[in-house]
């Protein structure tokens, strides 16, 4: 995530599937099923649907913040064929086992939320409604910026040769 402030914030609902596990170490398994296109006037943990042993909830808004600074990325991920969003569930203490976390259109940033291993990050389909508000903002804000190659700087032989290693000191 950038330093700056988000320069537009697009509202989210995000859907989340509890499926019985058929396993003697849990009960469910958890994911981020779907990313609605607005917040729906909806409380969170509705239950939308239960078909077998897999519930579907509305687990709650979120926001996809975009900044000046990620264009590249979002064009990235819209461009991919199968553009996403990444939703991030943490551990809560709650009365529900998960709370939402964040969404996000950068991969980067959600590849960056897999770090916390208590996490759960799925990468979503993004509705088309969120997807047209990206293009837009990327077709607005987005420069190419010129990749530039850093040179690295060449070994000195001469302190090579005399063996200095860190700290100043010979061997």
């Amino acid at each position: 995530m950038s330093a700056t402030l988000p320069i537009l914030r697009i509202p989210v609902g995000i859907v989340v599937e509890r499926r019985k596990m058929a396993s003697p170490w849990g009960d469910f398994i958890w994911r981020s099923a779907a990313v609605l296109p607005d917040k729906p006037d909806t409380k969170p943990w509705t239950i939308l649907r239960e078909q077998g042993g897999t519930t579907w909830f509305y687990a709650g808004s979120a926001t996809v913040d975009l900044y000046v600074s990620e264009t590249a990325r979002y064009r990235d991920n819209v461009a991919s064929g199968a553009p996403s969003i990444w939703v991030v569930l943490s551990p809560s203490g709650g009365p529900w086992p998960y709370a939402i976390a964040a969404a996000t259109a950068d991969p980067a940033e959600g590849e960056g939320f897999t770090e916390a291993a208590d996490n759960l990050v799925e990468a979503v389909p993004m509705p088309e409604a969120v997807r047209e508000v990206i293009e837009s903002f990327i077709a607005e804000h987005h420069v190419e910026r010129e990749f530039v190659k850093r040179e690295r700087r060449r070994a000195n032989p001469e302190a090579l040769a005399r063996g200095r290693h860190e700290g100043g000191k010979n061997d």
